[in-house]
């Protein structure tokens, strides 16, 4: 299983040198950095290594990871062919909340929020299957996206 690789961009300088995700305790390390790095930070892009490149040499797919720790959420978006964005179960009346990726805002339907431990859990699953949605998680497709 350690052919296993996903890159992660999440920092300005991840733009040269991408971080590396092989292993359940590198997904960890992510998800904790997220969590408690700054404020700005807390949103990763991932692509899967083990799925093809389109003929423009770019992924297939992007999975978006993003975390909280303050409040024990996160978010996560997947798209491919189509767009999807987590659901979360609480019931939220409309709004949005924005998560950052290297001080760029991404907003979402506060509805995509779910507990930072099943964030965890979809990014290792999404690690371990070779880049396919996670289906650990509930999804919804975004209105607005």
């Amino acid at each position: 299983m350690t052919h296993n690789r996903v890159q992660a961009y999440y920092r300005e300088q991840h733009a040269d040198e991408p971080s590396v995700v092989r292993t359940p305790e590198d997904v960890d390390a992510l998800i904790d950095a997220l969590a408690t790095g700054p404020e700005f930070e807390n949103l990763a892009v991932l692509h899967s290594s083990e799925r093809e490149l389109l003929p423009s040499g770019f992924p297939d797919h992007e999975f978006m990871v993003g975390a909280d720790g303050k409040r024990q959420v996160g978010v996560l978006s997947f798209m491919d062919e189509k767009n999807f964005v987590s659901l979360g179960s609480s019931g939220s009346n409309g709004g949005q909340v924005t998560y950052f990726v290297a001080e760029n805002p991404t907003e979402f339907p506060a509805t995509a929020e779910i507990p930072l431990a099943l964030v965890r859990q979809a990014a290792k699953e999404f690690l371990f299957s070779g880049g396919r949605r996670p289906t650990c998680v509930q999804w919804q497709e975004p209105e607005i996206w």
